[in-house]
């Protein structure tokens, strides 16, 4: 595993946006879990994060956009987590540099904006070379 490093538009064509950031900008409707939670996600759990995307048009105009995507934590390292991206784009027809369903990341704590826990079956079937045991 390669050591951890975010992603940037200009290597990248995409971003994660710090959800700490927006809620601080709008604490009383754009809610994030506490940082306690963020801090200590577990290998199986999905968090949901903010993905700034740069495409080119027709025209060759570059647009971007926001898209909240799931990512299932598969390990952590010091204050990163590493995870596969669980999520199809939605603003682009074809994926996006390295960015696509199953593509692998790193992200921390402040890009959360939202925790679940998909179900060990789905986990399992969904990628057996991590949830295989």
């Amino acid at each position: 595993m390669k050591s951890p490093e975010l992603a940037t538009l200009e290597k990248d064509y995409w971003e994660l946006e710090s959800g700490v950031v927006r809620h601080r900008l709008n604490p009383k409707s754009f809610w994030i879990p506490d940082e306690d939670t963020r801090n200590n996600l577990h290998k199986g759990a999905a968090a949901k994060l903010l993905f700034m995307i740069e495409n080119e048009n027709e025209n060759g105009e570059i647009h971007r956009g926001c898209e909240r995507m799931w990512v299932i934590v598969l390990s952590s390292e010091s204050n990163f987590y590493f995870g596969v991206l669980d999520s199809d784009l939605d603003s682009v027809e074809s994926e996006i540099g390295s960015l696509q369903r199953g593509s692998k990341l790193w992200f921390k704590s402040e890009h959360i904006i939202a925790i679940d826990q998909p179900p060990a079956g789905y986990l399992k079937e969904s990628y057996p070379d991590e949830f295989a045991s």
